[in-house]
């Protein structure tokens, strides 16, 4: 698999609506952000779990920079165009042996954004492998919309269960594996789950949720950070970029954009 984001990288990702691995930063760097979020969870609690939040770069400075990140930014520029807004960033942690996992899905059956140009970048602080819980996706899922079930599971980290109701051939499902530094692209509408993690290492990732600037909410109002050029249509509320992590105006600007979205289910792996 090529580690370049080539004309013929983007094909691949249009024709299998993933493209992996992609490095945008060096081990060294991505260490240096482990450090600082193990940092927060020391200070804070858990960041993670099933209902975390969606904008944490709305509190913590250093996401609010790298939802702008020029390396990634220039890969999803070639998948969405000149003018891209940020729509949410998760954490997503598996500890050793915490039994969590996530169900065969489709995120933009649950999101309310339309059209799907969406685009997830996934971004490895830890190593990402079998063992520990790395994403599993279905080539060419993102073509076909299929239905969805709920389901009752506390282990699994969507917050409603979401489930493709109809069997997935596992044999055909790829493994993104990553290194720290390294992302994984795949489409709004890509097919994918991940195992429990039985490793005895954590596994840390970041996905940030980037769409075109043309997308509109579907299930009411909504939010977004411009990131990339210029917001012509105005379909998302503006979100603020805080001054300084988790300070009273940071937590305020969170609370009230998060306010915008309760009743819909973004969470996603």
């Amino acid at each position: 698999m090529p580690r370049d984001f080539t004309d013929d990288a983007v094909s691949r990702f249009h024709e299998d609506g993933f493209f992996t691995p992609l490095r945008v930063m060096s081990t060294d760097d991505a260490a240096a952000l482990c450090v600082k979020l193990e940092a927060i969870e020391a200070e804070r609690g858990s960041l993670t779990g099933k209902f975390r939040s969606l904008k944490h770069h709305l509190v913590m400075t250093w996401l609010d920079d790298l939802v702008r990140h020029g390396k990634i930014l220039d890969a999803v520029e070639k998948l969405l165009g000149p003018d891209i807004l940020c729509w949410s960033t998760s954490l997503l942690i598996k500890n050793p042996g915490d039994g969590t996992h996530v169900s065969w899905h489709q995120d933009l059956t649950y999101w309310g954004l339309e059209p799907g140009d969406v685009v997830t970048a996934w971004l490895a602080l830890t190593p990402a492998t079998r063992d520990n819980g790395a994403m599993r996706m279905l080539r060419g899922s993102h073509k076909t919309l299929l239905a969805h079930r709920d389901t009752d599971d506390d282990r699994n980290l969507l917050s409603r269960g979401q489930t493709i109701a109809e069997a997935i051939d596992e044999a055909k499902a790829a493994y993104l594996e990553l290194q720290p530094g390294e992302i994984s692209l795949h489409h709004g509408n890509t097919a994918h789950a991940s195992d429990p993690n039985v490793s005895d290492q954590r596994r840390i990732g970041l996905a940030i949720r980037y769409m075109a600037a043309h997308v509109r909410p579907t299930d009411g109002p909504d939010s977004a950070l411009l990131v990339l050029g210029v917001d012509r249509h105005g379909h998302f509320a503006t979100e603020q970029s805080p001054v300084a992590d988790f300070d009273a105006a940071a937590m305020a600007e969170h609370d009230r954009i998060m306010a915008l979205r309760r009743a819909v289910m973004l969470d996603s792996d």
